[in-house]
């Protein structure tokens, strides 16, 4: 018996010495040839791809806040804790009267997503950027009835989940976008609990795999359909095409029967999702593109969504660049993936998209996109890490982008915050859900 242990222990510490080489050996691998910025804008410098034994590794350690810090806002801008001690909150969503829904949320049980060495080095980063926590898998409403910027009023609204995400109320309908499927309940103004167990619209692609596990949801202006993000079951294809059924896509559902189509495809990770609404609606979506070609490539993008559009993934990133990694190659596919409108960075892992014409901030944080970056952890050096501002112009991106938040990394290259979902409040502020930080921020004018 003993002997038996020792072997186990044995094979334990080989795991560990492995993967510490692994991630040692990758974070002393390749590091980015150009600036960030080269990576932004309508038209990124797209270099050649890097390869290397080992994937960049290049973790930021989670170590949260510490009592009186918070992220730095912009300049004409100043941020305050809306909701300190929740936790790990993903998405935001603000709700007609003002109440703001916290979707706290982390990843479901996926026993067959990289099993073996492979699986236990990414677990190990994982945890290190503070993402090894157990998901709550709940919705907590707050409410700040003084006005005052800071919920004075805490409730769990709904609970059971199995890691939620994203969220949408049409009439007195809320749906609620699980990682294997959208939910429906009734909803009133102003309730702040929900006991009923709803119903399912809509089963999603998930299962054991799922590799890519958070959904997001939008309703369309008229309520008539929702549109669900579905990441990819791979980085680029490698666990079979069939693993990637229903997958790399949005779909589009009928909000009342549950009838769904795909509505554009070939997006690895679309997690941000958003309706520009000005001169005319418009879906728009912020993409984590893939990993392991370099510090440099492939970009993280935002783009309008064309029904029945194409873009690329796992064949080609950034319109018609072919990823040769994937075999078979579909040459057919990659003659019509589409170029997204607007690259966001390497490795920035951009999963919050708010647009807006009216952001109650003021100029130049007007109207157009923010965008929650949750940061890289295969890049060096690292990068996201912040909430950017995108101005928009007659519904399209125009310039450069702006810090809107920094901070989240300190001197030492450590988190003290990740932001994700981000929502405009209605009320002269932007509310960022951070999911190191434990918090919901809220920025708004300097006074």
């Amino acid at each position: 018996m003993q002997r038996r242990t020792m072997k186990r222990l044995s094979l334990g510490a080989v795991i560990l010495v492995l993967a510490g080489v692994a991630v040692g050996m990758a974070s002393r691998g390749e590091s980015a040839k150009l600036p960030l910025s080269a990576g932004i804008g309508p038209h990124p410098q797209l270099p050649p791809p890097v390869r290397t034994l080992f994937p960049t590794v290049k973790v930021a350690p989670a170590i949260g806040w510490h009592a009186g810090e918070r992220p730095t806002p912009a300049p004409g801008l100043a941020v305050d804790a809306f909701a300190t001690g929740l936790d790990h909150p993903r998405n935001v969503y603000v709700l007609p009267n003002g109440d703001v829904l916290v979707a706290e949320t982390n990843t479901p049980p996926k026993p067959d997503d990289d099993s073996g060495l492979r699986g236990f080095i990414a677990r190990r980063i994982m945890s290190r950027a503070g993402a090894g926590v157990p998901s709550p898998n709940r919705l907590i409403l707050l409410r700040d009835t003084h006005g005052s910027g800071t919920a004075d009023v805490r409730s769990v609204f709904l609970q059971g989940l199995n890691s939620p995400y994203g969220i949408a109320l049409v009439g007195d309908r809320l749906f609620v976008a699980d990682t294997d499927a959208i939910r429906r309940y009734a909803y009133h103004a102003g309730q702040t609990r929900i006991d009923d167990p709803g119903s399912v619209l809509t089963e999603l692609p998930a299962g054991r795999l799922n590799h890519h596990w958070t959904k997001n949801l939008v309703a369309s202006p008229d309520g008539r359909f929702l549109y669900v993000s579905i990441g990819s079951n791979s980085n680029v294809g490698e666990n079979g095409m069939a693993a990637e059924a229903g997958r790399a896509q949005i779909w589009q559902v009928d909000a009342a029967t549950g009838t769904h189509r795909s509505f554009a495809t070939g997006l690895r990770n679309p997690n941000g999702l958003a309706f520009a609404l000005d001169p005319a609606p418009v879906l728009w979506t912020a993409v984590n593109e893939r990993d392991a070609l370099g510090s440099d490539l492939v970009p993280d993008y935002m783009t309008s969504v064309r029904d029945g559009g194409f873009y690329g993934w796992p064949y080609s990133y950034f319109g018609q660049h072919v990823d040769d990694r994937v075999k078979p190659q579909r040459p057919d596919l990659v003659a019509r993936a589409i170029a997204p409108d607007y690259a966001l960075g390497p490795h920035t892992a951009s999963l919050g998209l708010a647009i807006t014409a009216r952001s109650g901030l003021p100029p130049p944080f007007t109207a157009g996109a923010f965008v929650g970056q949750h940061g890289s952890w295969n890049r060096r050096p690292p990068s996201g890490y912040r909430v950017i501002f995108i101005p928009f112009v007659n519904g399209k991106p125009e310039g450069e982008p702006v810090d809107v938040l920094t901070g989240f990394l300190n001197a030492a290259g450590e988190a003290r915050g990740r932001p994700v979902g981000v929502a405009v409040d209605g009320h002269g502020g932007l509310l960022v859900a951070d999911d190191v930080g434990n918090a919901v921020w809220r920025v708004h004018a300097a006074p």
